[in-house]
């Protein structure tokens, strides 16, 4: 049984938006010139344990091993996931980096469990390797934007997000195919290390219920789930009205989730897919 409803402490709410807007500036200034946001808190304890009870239940229902990557796009189909998706906080955030014209492009639950949940193919630990975002997605006219929203604390020692600061600023690079078993991206691609300055990143660790926010472009990975505890995230993907996908033959692209979550949209490159129980407050 899905609870749907978040039980929203209304002012806690209210104060936490009004301090995030004030600080809106703030947050796109260091984006811009970062192409990352982290340890942003947007769940609180009962919100957090309610999510963590509507995941568990999606746990039982399809298994584990099903839902390590393969809950995607189902804010669609759950009310509760669309509510994640759209959460004041999560949206004040994108809005302050993407403008006020948003469009929630795809999301997926991504878990990687410890190996005593689920065996390792061939002994192998999942990792993601270097990349970034939007050759996969492969935007012009706007970028990608994507949130990790924890469902666990996540640290060095069950795979944290490691980012580049600034990254983003030197273009789309090179990707080629991973050499190493293991790696989650449905294409297997990674950008070739001697192009990594991997000396030059940094963690992003998350305590449950804060989120990280990344740029498409910010080159970024994380490494294997080593611990003996989960390490469950919802990464949603916002972009700009202005943005459009770009034809490639190679990689041909759907988007059949598509919900525009902020503003209006005066460009109709994606349909709106709103579900009929979703109501805009932006």
């Amino acid at each position: 049984q899905y609870q749907s409803e978040h039980n929203f402490d209304k002012q806690g709410q209210v104060n936490k938006l009004l301090k995030m807007q004030s600080k809106a500036n703030e947050l796109k200034t260091f984006y811009e010139n970062n192409g990352y946001l982290t340890e942003i808190h947007v769940l609180d304890k009962d919100q957090l344990d309610l999510t963590t009870q509507n995941f568990s239940a999606l746990e039982d229902k399809f298994g584990k091993v099903y839902t390590q990557y393969s809950l995607h796009n189902v804010h669609l189909q759950y009310k509760w996931v669309m509510d994640l998706a759209t959460n004041p906080l999560v949206l004040q955030a994108i809005i302050a980096v993407l403008g006020p014209n948003v469009i929630l492009l795809d999301s997926r639950f991504i878990c990687k469990y410890p190996a005593s949940d689920v065996p390792h193919k061939s002994n192998v630990a999942p990792y993601v390797a270097w990349h970034q975002d939007i050759r996969y997605w492969g935007f012009e006219g706007g970028s990608v934007t994507s949130v990790w929203l924890a469902l666990d604390d996540v640290d060095e020692e069950n795979g944290v997000l490691q980012v580049i600061p600034g990254s983003h600023k030197l273009g789309l690079q090179e990707h080629g195919t991973s050499a190493i078993a293991g790696n989650m991206l449905t294409s297997n691609q990674e950008i070739p290390k001697h192009l990594v300055e991997a000396e030059k990143a940094i963690q992003c660790p998350l305590k449950a219920g804060q989120m990280s926010i990344h740029d498409g472009l910010t080159v970024h990975f994380s490494e294997p789930n080593l611990s003996n505890r989960r390490r469950c995230g919802f990464v949603i993907r916002y972009v700009p009205t202005t943005a459009y996908p770009v034809d490639d033959p190679d990689r041909p692209r759907s988007f059949p989730a598509t919900v525009l979550v902020a503003g209006v949209d005066t460009f109709n490159h994606f349909t709106n897919n709103a579900p009929d129980n979703f109501s805009k407050i932006f």
